[in-house]
């Protein structure tokens, strides 16, 4: 026989010491046995887990009608009720929340699925590019009961396709009005992807041990393999001496590039020139140093239309520094703000693993 639940439960719970009565909302529902439930429509997707499979997700999808033949497998994965839920006027599914959710989340060069599964909408990058969170938004999302939107970190290097959030209702159920807020909040989009826009790349090798042939240059072979991931290429390179007039020569020779990497000396040593070559030919430096390590002497700065990026020696020696942390904002024309730079210090101390999985890893998060 089947049973019909109350709408709400009323119990005690000890909270501060002190014994309080708490009402937990529940949606209407009659509790059928499996086996009498044969011509009955699904209320929510059935979620059927096998690890030995390698598999999770919805072995009947919401509406399904139960037929004679899914009684066993429905028993097989712990069902032994289904149940027929009623809401009432102002209750909202977790697929209908979602679906009418999806368009406020999902900004530029974002698509998302157009139906959900187990309640919850995937969002993934449409284009190779640069993702921007508005952090401010998706905390107060979060921060509303019953709601949940994870993503990745923000200024993550995406490929097309990259999964980067996921949103769902964690009860089945939730009050229309909670909708009604989250769209108040989203009067702009979450996310965002920027297209990588630089079109050409320059660079300049300082150094005498470079320039007289006293070592071979390794600078422009791994910038180089950086780049390559991002479909880049250098456009022009040139080698100098560590020599003010020199530095500067190649600098205006260069300028036209809306990218210019100036690899080498760039650190305290009297010998090391480069930084101040680059501030008498004008350049306005938005940083001369960051927090982060390995590559603390990495330093962003702008002259006329071209942003310079000064890339230290130490960035040679390991495989993610500073540089890869701020490559995907060079490419995307993302300006970096000074204020910015104390914010990387959490996080900013690489790990120096054996095996390095950057940037799948908490580095310069």
């Amino acid at each position: 026989m089947s049973t019909l639940s109350n709408r709400y439960i009323i119990y005690k719970k000890t909270l501060d010491k002190k014994t309080a009565l708490i009402r937990i909302y529940l949606v209407k529902k009659i509790k059928v046995p499996v086996e009498k439930s044969v011509g009955l429509a699904l209320a929510h997707d059935i979620t059927y887990i096998n690890k030995e499979e390698g598999f999770k997700g919805a072995r009947f999808k919401k509406g399904h009608i139960v037929g004679q033949s899914d009684v066993d497998i429905l028993k097989s994965i712990g069902k032994s009720y289904i149940y027929k839920l009623i809401p009432d006027e102002n209750d909202i599914h977790e697929d209908d929340f979602a679906i009418q959710i999806a368009p406020y989340i999902a900004g530029e060069n974002i698509f998302y699925d157009k139906s959900p599964t187990e309640g919850k909408i995937n969002f993934y990058s449409a284009i190779d590019g640069l993702l921007k969170i508005d952090k401010n938004k998706l905390f107060k999302i979060n921060a509303i009961s019953d709601l949940s939107l994870p993503c990745i970190h923000n200024n993550f290097a995406c490929n097309e396709n990259k999964t980067i959030a996921a949103f769902r209702i964690i009860p089945l159920y939730t009050k229309k009005k909670v909708l009604e807020k989250v769209k108040k909040i989203l009067d702009t989009s979450i996310f965002n992807v920027i297209a990588y826009s630089v079109k050409t790349i320059n660079a300049i090798i300082t150094g005498n041990e470079i320039y007289y042939g006293l070592r071979k240059d390794l600078f422009k072979s791994h910038i180089e393999g950086k780049l390559k991931k991002y479909g880049c290429i250098i456009n022009d390179c040139r080698i100098v001496p560590d020599d003010t007039k020199a530095i500067i020569e190649a600098l205006n020779q260069l300028k036209t590039a809306d990218l210019i990497f100036v690899c080498g000396g760039s650190s305290v040593d009297p010998d090391d020139v480069t930084k101040q070559s680059l501030s008498k030919a004008k350049v306005k430096f938005v940083f001369k140093s960051n927090p982060i390590q390995p590559a603390n002497n990495l330093s962003i700065g702008y002259l006329e239309n071209s942003t310079i990026c000064v890339v230290p020696a130490g960035s040679l020696y390991y495989k993610a520094s500073a540089l890869d942390i701020f490559l995907p904002r060079l490419l995307a024309k993302d300006h970096i703000d000074k204020k910015e730079l104390k914010f990387y210090s959490e996080g900013g101390l690489c790990h120096f693993c054996d095996y390095c999985t950057y940037p799948i890893c908490p580095f310069g998060k």
